[in-house]
């Protein structure tokens, strides 16, 4: 790229500090979003006041010198304000004709409000007396001398907003005389707190306020905003400080301040959108102490302000082809532009401006689906909270599976599944969840947990359903006994009241709080068309159900790439089958109780297979470790206390649950989660394995019977070695030949593996072999590989580790692509070494993440398979990823 599409008009060496006439809006990295903004509006010849900037490296020297300006800044800070003062034909300090500066942050990445702001700067007991001449309005210039006061005493200072407060309460503020004590006090306050005179020297109080700038960067709340929205060092590393002549909103009935959008950001409507408020400053309109008047009554105060604010307003949204967000100030009747950047919308509003953009010819489809964050999308799926809604929540826990729900407060799962089937309403509540409580999932309207991550059991299941669930909500404290929980020691929640849960922000509330419904507009539904066009690679989806998968259809998956074989055995009217499978004392009881379970399995497969009209169906067999299906041992335990206690005469259900707590021991194991589960239980068991087999080699062969295309594909879990693999093979292929055989029909079905297991990555060749397609299982393989517990990482050392920068991201959100993604792409590389017409995709929580999504498509993996919910997001980033690996094949420099 060459240095002037880079860095407009700044020349090769860099300086200090540029005017807004010496450059342009190109380099926001130099420049910050603010004063780039400033530039650009100058070049355009809009009504702007002058100013300078002092630019991010400024800051960066700032840190390095130990928060110290670097030498020689000032000298040339009181260069430049000679030159600003003859653009103004005022003075700085001057006690006839002052000239006042506003000095405002300004980050690469727009941060609204993050970071500090002095207004009305070069003000003193002398100055003051300037400003009352030169306006002549002595209340508009101690008023503005109040202000600066504040400012100064609060950002610079440190001193408690409060105190000042304390000093105007209930004093008439439009009286001179009582604005001079008002302002004498508040210095007082200053010089009392701080043992030192208020700095009345301008070119002083400057230093000052720039460096209280720079040290904002690093300040609490523009830290946490860089972390919550992943603003790394390389996107923005420090603020630049914009230096700006003052211009006065606050001088009487003709002077106004006010902040417009060109377009609604709730809605994308095209219309003027925004506040103002008539003689004010800036600070009045974005606190919210004062409540503003709306932009169209402006129109009648002041006519001619308004028919020009429009024409500047569509200039500049015409110019950058983005919607704005405009702050404006009327100075007796003058309007003048102190900042434009991209407006911030909802994701109903970016999508519909997005596609007018396109219609009114400003931007290209591809640039339309540039815009947009697809993690955004995810508001327009879901039930989501009122927005006019704004009572506190009780606690935050981590949002995992999006949406919002209100219930009745559940405590156990035989409680959620009774109430839940009579219709009602319930919340559960648990500390953690496994694959047993999945029917009362079934029955709940939403899941809270007070442990777990993003990946964790309850998440999982929750996304895979829809249902809105929080997890890791460590600040309720469960009392499963009392049935209640309470929110730093205080009880606050007991069974059977009502609460709601936010799945997107992770919020608790009590009672029932409205919400609105999902909004499919059709700009969403032309989005998502325009996605489906370029993308490159496939999408599926993660779907156990028919309702799931018929969402996934509607959405526009192009098959199913992992169905979960274990929720079709939760439901409650095949759980106890599946139990006296367990308890069977061997192989002949066994297969006796999978017969019985066989026609419900067969019935969920064809419902899944005829729902997707021949699309490819993945079907993973059984995968956890049968335990999981069992009660806990710690309950057993107690039930059977219970029963005793209560005088023995229940003994035949004593003798059972006794038998049942035998079997847990049996199978207990010290690591489950890498003991006997997967291919290694098909093979203990193979009447298991085989069962499923048949049953969906059945739904095929009836679907193909009655003339539907069908393309089940059939999925080993947790293989680890080539020979492994091999014998389930030799069952699928005599189930198969077998159904075939009596039914007269040809089956059309792929045989795979899970590749999850580390060492199933390094024999990929081997395997290949063996199979029609692979499937990397992405949960389990970071586990694997990082020798990490999913929800002990989560739960305990991962935010830990994301705050102090040792990892940059969640690995069971984003693939690790560094370790985990150099095994995928050995596993493909030596797969498609043996077969190079091999199907490869992922099936893990990560086919559903952009950034996932985009390093698959460039490692060459043929689908990603996302929750159902998740496939309107997995299409719109495979476009983006798309996007992307076009420009770096023919403009490499712009990546």
């Amino acid at each position: 790229m060459s240095e002037e599409s880079s860095f407009g008009r700044a020349p090769a060496v860099v300086k200090p500090i540029y005017f807004f006439e010496e450059t342009d809006g190109i380099n926001k990295m130099l420049l910050g979003g603010k004063g780039a903004g400033l530039a650009e509006m100058t070049r355009l010849g809009l009504p702007v006041p002058p100013g300078f900037i002092i630019t991010t490296e400024i800051c960066e020297k700032f840190y390095e010198a130990g928060r110290r300006l670097p030498d020689g800044l000032m000298d040339e800070v009181r260069k430049s304000i000679r030159r600003l003062e003859g653009l103004t034909g005022k003075r700085f300090g001057d006690r006839e004709n002052p000239l006042l500066v506003s000095v405002r942050s300004g980050a690469p990445v727009s941060m609204p409000g993050m970071m500090d702001t002095i207004l009305n700067l070069g003000l003193n007991d002398e100055t003051v007396e300037g400003l009352a001449k030169q306006s002549g309005k002595p209340e508009f210039a101690w008023d503005t001398y109040w202000r600066f006061m504040q400012m100064l005493g609060k950002i610079i200072l440190g001193i408690d907003a409060r105190k000042f407060d304390g000093i105007a309460a209930g004093k008439d503020v439009s009286d001179l005389e009582v604005l001079k004590t008002i302002v004498m006090s508040s210095k007082f306050l200053c010089e009392e707190k701080t043992g030192k005179q208020f700095p009345a020297d301008p070119y002083k109080q400057l230093e000052l306020a720039i460096e209280a700038v720079f040290r904002s960067w690093m300040g609490k709340r523009a830290v946490e905003y860089r972390k919550q929205y992943n603003i790394t060092p390389d996107m923005a590393g420090g603020t630049a400080v914009a230096i700006v002549a003052m211009v006065f909103g606050n001088m009487g009935s003709d002077s106004c301040t006010g902040v417009v959008f060109t377009r609604d950001p709730e809605t994308g409507e095209k219309r003027l959108y925004g506040d103002y408020l008539a003689n004010a400053q800036g600070e009045d309109v974005v606190s919210g102490k004062t409540t503003p008047n709306h932009i169209d009554m402006l129109a009648s105060k002041m006519p001619a302000v308004y028919r020009q604010l429009c024409e500047v307003t569509q200039k500049l949204e015409n110019h950058f082809k983005e919607p704005q967000d405009v702050e404006f100030t009327v100075e007796r009747g003058r309007l003048y532009i102190l900042q434009t950047r991209a407006a911030k919308m909802n994701a109903v509003a970016a999508v519909k401006t997005s596609v007018d953009l396109y219609r009114e010819g400003l931007i290209s489809k591809i640039a339309a689906l540039e815009r947009i964050n697809p993690e955004a999308l995810e508001q327009l799926l879901y039930r989501r909270i009122d927005p006019h809604f704004k009572q506190k929540p009780i606690a935050i826990g981590v949002g995992a599976s999006p949406g919002a729900a209100s219930g009745s407060t559940v405590f156990d799962t035989a409680t959620a599944e009774a109430l839940g089937k009579k219709g009602e309403k319930v919340i559960l509540v648990r500390e953690d969840t496994k694959p047993d409580d999945v029917p009362a999932f079934f029955q709940s309207v939403g899941i809270l947990t007070s442990r777990g991550g993003k990946t964790s059991h309850a998440a999982v299941v929750a996304r895979g359903m829809g249902k809105p669930c929080i997890v890791g909500c460590s600040q309720i404290e469960i009392d499963a006994d009392g049935k209640s929980f309470s929110v730093n020691g205080k009880k606050i929640v007991i069974e059977g009241q009502k609460i709601t849960i936010d799945g997107s922000t992770g919020r608790v509330y009590v009672g029932e709080v409205s919400t609105v419904e999902p909004e499919i507009s059709l700009e969403f539904k032309e989005l998502l068309q325009w996605s489906s066009e370029m993308k490159g690679i496939k999408i599926r989806a993660n779907a156990d159900t028919v309702e799931s998968a018929a969402l996934a259809h509607r959405y526009g998956a192009e098959g199913i790439g992992l169905c979960r074989t274990e929720r079709m055995f939760n439901h409650h009217d095949r759980i106890v089958q599946f139990v006296n499978m367990i308890m069977a004392e061997d192989e002949e009881e066994r297969r006796q109780a999978l017969a019985e379970l066989e026609p419900r399995q067969r019935s969920d497969f064809k419902a899944i297979l005829k729902e997707m009209k021949g699309l490819p169906v993945t079907i993973r067999l059984l995968d956890p470790p049968l335990h999981e299906f069992l009660p806990k041992e710690e309950d057993l335990m107690q039930k059977i206390f219970e029963l005793k206690s209560g005088g023995g005469k229940k003994t035949s259900e004593i003798v059972r649950m006794e038998k049942v707590l035998h079997r847990v021991h049996e199978l207990s194991e010290i690591n489950p989660m890498l003991g006997h589960r997967g291919v290694r239980m098909g093979i203990s068991f193979p009447e298991i394995y085989e069962t499923q087999i048949r049953s969906i080699c059945e739904a095929a062969a009836d679907l193909t019977g009655e003339g539907m295309a069908v393309e089940p594909q059939i999925m080993v879990p947790q293989v680890g070695l080539a020979e492994e693999l091999a014998a389930v093979r030799q069952i699928f292929e005599s189930v198969k030949r077998e159904v075939e055989h009596r039914h007269k029909v040809k089956l059309k079905i792929k045989f795979g593996s899970m590749i999850e297991v580390v060492r199933s990555c390094l024999v990929a060749d081997e395997i290949a072999h063996l199979v029609d397609f692979i499937s990397f299982g992405t949960n389990d393989l970071t586990q694997a590989t990082f020798s990490f517990s999913r929800e002990d990482a989560e739960g305990k050392f991962l935010p830990f580790y994301l705050e102090k920068g040792i990892v940059s991201v969640n690995p069971f959100q984003s693939i690790d692509t560094k370790g985990v993604g150099r095994l995928m792409k050995a596993a493909i590389d030596m797969s498609r070494g043996v077969k190079r017409d091999i199907e490869i995709g992922i099936c893990g929580e990560h086919g559903g993440d952009p950034s996932s999504i985009e390093f698959c498509s460039n490692i060459g993996l043929d689908y990603v398979s996302a929750s159902s919910h998740r496939i309107p997001i997995a299409i719109l980033a495979a476009a983006q990823s798309s996007i992307k690996q076009n420009k770096r094949l023919h403009h490499p420099s712009i990546i």
